[in-house]
């Protein structure tokens, strides 16, 4: 299709549709206030425990060098999620609907089992997380714990009946308890500021170091994660904003703001946890970290006090509670729109939990803990590999003027964005290619 003329008639997630109003007459503070809160979901994704596997495995190993990487991916991230809210203002179709309109049907069904691939590596990683979290806090055997995340469909039925705006207030909480948790860690841990600056710029090695190199990607991928794209793009058109240039110019004003403000904060986070490994590990004699219950044990004789591990558990339990919310409104989003049919919220996240869980318990069964570690770091890796067949049809699709309109990608943003979607693929790629590499040999 050149162009898409059914914005209203089969939105996604249609209780939900343009269920919070806006004024176009409101101030500049209301305004902001009502776009605020789906930049924040979206940037439940960019610090679930996925992204402890791995920040805390780049930090013991390699101390502040990965910082670099992590900068680079939160700017990444929020010219991805512009271009994804950008996209679902200016046409009223998601991603995933944008896909299957665009291309051909076995395409798009391809397109729809790599983005549920993404979505169940994500789950994977919250699951753990979440079990790993109830483990540390309250003493719960791993595979119990993976088995109580499951229920939580309970939880997202009954917030879902309250409203998006308690579901975002919900989420909005628990991301400021993992602030204030990591804000205190900071100041046990007394990193060195100087040479977390410093590390701010890449490094070379960080491409030449095939160790690094795995790290990095599995930031990138934790980071930058592709059924972000998908469930923005829909999140966007839950204002009720009007439907005309002048009200869609609005929207994707007010809805930037909020998205890079919520991803500036997941920045923080994201950092905070190397920075804490690359404190308390990396220059101890403990490089060989990257297991998040090793790291928590670790944490209060390495620092002095007990409240350091405490907090590190509370936090991992918020990031993984966090991620169980927005990952059931992802999944609803891609099979909804790459399928066009609808299921019931609750049997979406049954069936998504499952593809999650059964690996899980294989693994928490055959390997304990330390396979739990492994797989969440593979899951986060597993996610920069789908995120190109994601990002591409963003890209392509923000920079097509009968699509867009007014709205269209400028020249400036073409460069910028493709430029972003071939170092991601041309990574992603080198990655694959040393890791079957010794095969070959």
């Amino acid at each position: 299709m050149d162009g898409w003329k059914r914005e209203l008639t089969n939105p996604s997630l249609r209780e939900i549709h343009s269920s919070i109003p806006v004024s176009p007459k409101s101030s500049v503070w209301r305004k902001i206030l009502a776009f605020t809160g789906p930049g924040f979901l979206v940037a439940v994704g960019y610090m679930d425990p996925g992204n402890w596997a791995t920040d805390i495995a780049g930090g013991a190993q390699f101390g502040y060098t990965l910082l670099s990487v992590i900068l680079i991916s939160n700017f990444m991230a929020i010219l991805l999620q512009y271009l994804a809210l950008k996209l679902g203002i200016a046409t009223g179709r998601d991603l995933a609907q944008a896909c299957r309109d665009h291309y051909s049907k076995p395409v798009g069904i391809s397109l729809w089992i790599l983005a549920e691939i993404a979505i169940a590596a994500c789950d994977l990683a919250e699951v753990i997380g979440s079990a790993i979290a109830l483990n540390l806090l309250f003493k719960i055997p791993l595979i119990i714990g993976v088995i109580i995340t499951s229920l939580d469909v309970l939880l997202i039925l009954l917030l879902q009946n309250k409203g998006f705006r308690f579901l975002e207030a919900i989420v909005i909480t628990l991301i400021a308890t993992m602030g204030v948790c990591y804000g205190c860690e900071l100041a046990f841990s007394h990193p060195a500021w100087g040479a977390m600056a410093s590390n701010l710029f890449p490094q070379t090695q960080i491409v030449t170091n095939k160790d690094m190199l795995y790290i990095a990607l599995g930031i990138v991928g934790a980071t930058v994660m592709p059924h972000n794209l998908y469930l923005h793009s829909s999140l966007a058109q839950t204002r009720a904003f009007e439907r005309n240039d002048r009200g869609k110019a609005m929207a994707v004003r007010y809805a930037g703001f909020d998205s890079t403000f919520a991803l500036m904060g997941a920045f923080f986070i994201n950092a905070a946890i190397l920075v804490l490994a690359a404190a308390t590990f990396h220059w101890s004699g403990h490089q060989d970290v990257a297991d998040i219950s090793v790291a928590y044990k670790l944490l209060t004789p390495l620092l002095g006090t007990p409240l350091a591990a405490l907090l590190f558990a509370i936090a991992l339990l918020a990031s993984g509670q966090n991620s169980t919310l927005t990952g059931t409104l992802a999944g609803q989003i891609v099979m909804e729109g790459f399928l066009d049919i609808r299921l019931k919220p609750w049997l979406r996240r049954l069936i998504t939990r499952l593809i999650a869980i059964v690996p899980a318990i294989i693994v928490v069964a055959l390997a304990g803990e330390k396979g739990m570690a492994n797989l969440l770091i593979l899951s986060q890796v597993v996610l920069s590999v789908q995120l190109g067949f994601a990002v591409w049809p963003l890209v392509v699709f923000t920079s097509d003027a009968k699509k867009m309109g007014i709205f269209v990608n400028n020249i400036t943003m073409k460069i910028i964005a493709w430029f972003t979607t071939a170092v991601i693929i041309i990574l992603n790629a080198y990655l694959l290619y040393q890791s079957i590499l010794p095969f070959l040999k």
